[in-house]
Order: structure tokens, then sequence, then C-alpha cells
């Protein structure tokens, strides 16, 4: 229990102590002429009453009158309140309410200090490693320090500046959604003293490592992965056939091109959910969809996560600008793509691409057939696929033109709409995943002219040449030696 000063223990006149008198004044009101100079009261010299170890001698007595207790040689009077051993329960006293008055102070004030700790420690990482720092730094971070930021296992590439700092890519890391806070990233790194240890250069990162495996895998020049090159323009069933081949460039590359190839061909809901941007009818394919170029990825990379690079990358070249341009048009988008798959296989030159889509799209306004070569040729080459096994599909010869004249060839029904020697309208589907160029000319076809027809100029570099009329177009097949 506190006391108040004056009061309780420290201020109670013990019993049996002469009381404090007024300067000048004796005991029992005599005035100090009762007593000579140098005389005690009972005649006791003050030498005698000075000396602890003296008895005092019977008949003294208090302020009241009686006697006071006698005091015993070589033990000293208790002082209740004094002493040396008041002085300690006094001191111990002094200690215990300082340290409950601390302990208040920092449960009150303990959200302040972190606040200001963490604010001060935010502009200078070097002090995470003070040990009280990093505890508080810790426990501001909670899970955000061990959790990955995402459970996305996609890998993703990552470049290291030169001379970067360690709070620059903590920064960066964080807007690429690599980790949830930078200070996770940078927490790991000062922990483990490698915030002077990226190697600058191309590092390849999954989105669902740790802060702590991202700070390992930027401290490595090693690079396991692998470049997937997928050429522009062609069709789902080449790119399987390329992952089946294992070319010494992807050797490692463990994905199983017929999961591939199930997840193209039969895309699951889980997948389309993701991309609400895919036209797909009923039982349609992601051909035409899948872009081309080189994919960097981990040996233990999945199919998924190839179908799920090429279809970002396609959505990222094309977008949806182009997507809104077929929508003002009228067209779906898998229109625009199935014209511009056909235009990817005949053009050679992108400056003859709006050009040859000018003709083709001529002809579908006149309701003329299309009488397009590639369209015929994909349903040849997708009846002989169907009948051999994925592991004989290296060793097809893809795209060749069939020995019989195009307007006989016969298709099943399945793919007959690709026919179009017969068949009226374009195709059901693309042909392939034509480049970017072929859609813009898709979507802008030149039809100033009114050309119906072309013929490619043998030794021309590529180039075609053009015709309104069928007449001018058998005087160019017999000019170029297509016919006599």
């Amino acid at each position: 229990m506190a006391h108040r000063l004056g009061s309780g223990e420290a201020g109670r006149q013990p019993a049996g102590e002469p009381a404090a008198h007024p300067v000048g004044q004796s005991p029992v009101g005599q005035s100090p002429a009762a007593h000579p100079v140098g005389q005690s009261p009972v005649g006791q010299s003050p030498a005698a009453r000075a000396h602890p170890g003296v008895r005092q001698a019977p008949g003294w007595t208090d302020e009241t009158g009686r006697a006071a207790p006698p005091r015993v040689a070589g033990r000293p009077q208790d002082r209740r309140g004094g002493g040396i051993s008041g002085s300690i329960r006094f001191l111990a006293f002094l200690v215990i309410t300082a340290a409950i008055v601390l302990v208040g102070l920092l449960t009150v004030a303990r959200p302040a200090i972190n606040g200001l700790v963490l604010a001060v420690a935010g502009d200078n990482p070097g002090a995470w490693g003070i040990g009280f720092v990093a505890d508080i730094v810790r426990d501001d971070l909670g899970e955000v320090l061990t959790e990955p930021a995402s459970d996305d296992p996609a890998s993703v590439t990552f470049a290291v500046e030169s001379g970067e700092s360690a709070s620059r890519i903590a920064a960066r890391l964080e807007e690429a959604g690599l980790v949830r806070d930078a200070r996770a990233f940078l927490f790991a790194a000062v922990e483990r003293d490698a915030t002077s240890s990226f190697e600058a250069g191309q590092h390849l990162l999954r989105r669902n490592m740790t802060p702590d495996q991202v700070v390992t895998a930027l401290q490595e020049v090693w690079d396991p992965s692998v470049v997937l090159p997928v050429r522009p323009g062609i069709r789902l069933e080449q790119v399987t056939a390329l992952l089946q081949s294992r070319p010494p460039e992807i050797a490692s590359l463990q994905l199983d091109a017929a999961d591939f190839y199930g997840l193209v061909t039969e895309p699951p809901t889980s997948l389309l959910a993701d991309y609400p941007w895919l036209d797909l009818p009923e039982g349609g394919t992601l051909e035409g969809y899948l872009a081309g170029g080189s994919y960097r990825l981990l040996p233990d990379a999945t199919a998924e996560e190839l179908v799920r690079q090429m279809l970002d990358r396609w959505y990222a070249e094309v977008g949806p600008e182009r997507l809104q341009v077929a929508k003002e048009r009228g067209l779906s988008f898998r229109e625009v793509l199935v014209l511009a798959s056909i235009v990817q296989r005949e053009a050679a030159l992108e400056s003859e691409m709006a050009k040859i889509a000018g003709v083709y799209q001529n002809r579908l306004d006149k309701g003329m057939l299309l009488q397009a070569d590639p369209t015929v040729i994909y349903g040849v080459d997708a009846v002989e696929l169907g009948q051999q096994p994925i592991g004989a599909w290296p060793q097809y010869s893809f795209w060749n033109i069939p020995p019989s004249p195009m307007a006989e060839v016969q298709l099943p029904a399945e793919l007959d709409g690709y026919q179009t020697y017969q068949q009226h309208g374009l195709p059901p589907g693309p042909l392939a995943t034509p480049t970017v160029a072929a859609i813009d000319a898709a979507l802008e076809p030149d039809q100033a002219k009114g050309y119906l027809y072309f013929v490619a100029i043998p030794n021309g570099d590529g180039k075609h040449d053009f015709s309104r009329t069928y007449e001018q177009h058998l005087a160019k097949l017999k000019k170029y030696g297509y016919i006599k």
C-alpha cells in the first residue's frame, strides 16, 4: 500500500521515543534553567547518556512521567521507519514503483514507440541489424515475411542492373508482384547479410517464391531455364511436334507434349475462366490464340504454364484496342483471326498483307468462294495427323500442297468447312496463330482497287500480282507459267 508523506510509519512517532521539543525547551516542560549547563536529568552526565553501552539510571522518566524502559547494552533501540532496514525497504519500494511506472509507460506508449522505430528504420535498413529494431520490424511484417506473394507457380524473368541498390531491387520486386512487401525482401537480405551480393543480369523467378527464396535466386548467376522457340504462324500440331521432338536446345524440358495438346484442343473451364476475352465457340480450340516467340521455361515447367504464357503474350501483343475495332465493325474477333490466319499463310511480305486481306474480303462481300489454298491444306494435314500418334508428328511434313487439284480434295464432314473451293464463307476456325501485322490487315483490308485474284510471281522475292477480273487472272497465270 502506498503512503502519503506524513502518514503511516514514516510519519508516526515510535513508542518509547522522546518527543521532539522546540529549540531551548527541556523535557517535562522544564526550562533550561532547571538544569545547569552540562548536567543531565537525575544527575546523569551527558557523556553517560550518549554512550549506548551505559544503562540508564533508575528513575528516568519520559515526558508523560512514565518510566522509560532501560536500554540494554549492545542492542540498538528499535526505530521503525528509521535505520538501515527501513532505508532498504524504502529503496525497494522506490524500485518497485519505478518498475510499475516503466512497464505502464511501455505498454501504453508501445505503439507510438514502434511506429517511431519503424519510421526511422524504414529509411535506414542498415538499422534492421540491431536486435530490438529487427524484432519490431519482424513483428510488423508478420506472415508477409515468410509467405509467397502468390500461389501461382508461373516463372517470370527479373533483371538486376549493375550497381543497383537492394532497396531499389526490393521496390521493383513489389511492383512486379514477386513480393507482397518490399520490406520483406529487404529484411530477409539484411538478416542474411546479402544486401550487396545480388548478381547483375537476368534471373528466372517463380511467383510463388518466398522473400527468402527470392534473395537466394538473385544471388545466383546460374540460369537453368530452357528457351523454347515457337515460330509465328504455325498450327497447334506443329508446336506439339516441337515439344515431342525434344531438340538439344530444349532437351531438359520435362513438359509432356500430349498434355500440351490436350490442353489446347480441349481447354478446361478453369483455364478459360482466367481469359474472358477468348472468343471460343462450344468445343473450340485455342488455335489462333497462342502467340509465337521465344519462351523461357524452367525444366520442370508444366504444359499449363506454357499455355498461359502463350495466351498472356498474345493478349499483350494484340491488346484490347483491336478487340474493340472488331466489335465496331460488327465482327467477332474469331472471324478476324480466321481471315488473318489465311493472310498469314498466303503473304510472304507484310507490305502485301492488307492487299491480300482485301482480296478475300471483296470475295466475301460478293458472296464468292474464297478458294484459299491454305484452308484446304489445313484440312488435309488434320486428316493425316489424326491417323498418326503424337510420337510420329515430328517427322510429319506440314503445309504441303496435295497432289490432286484443290477444288477436288474431299474432306470429312467435321473438316468440310475448310474446303473453301466448295464451301462459301470463312472456315470454322483459324489455321494458326497469325501475327499482329496479319491481324491488322484483316481489321483494315485494302479493298480500294477491288482486287479479286492474286498470283505469286516466280522468283519475285515473295511478291504477288493482283487482278480485278478472272480474265486478267488467267492471263497472268499464263504469263508466269502456271498454265499453258
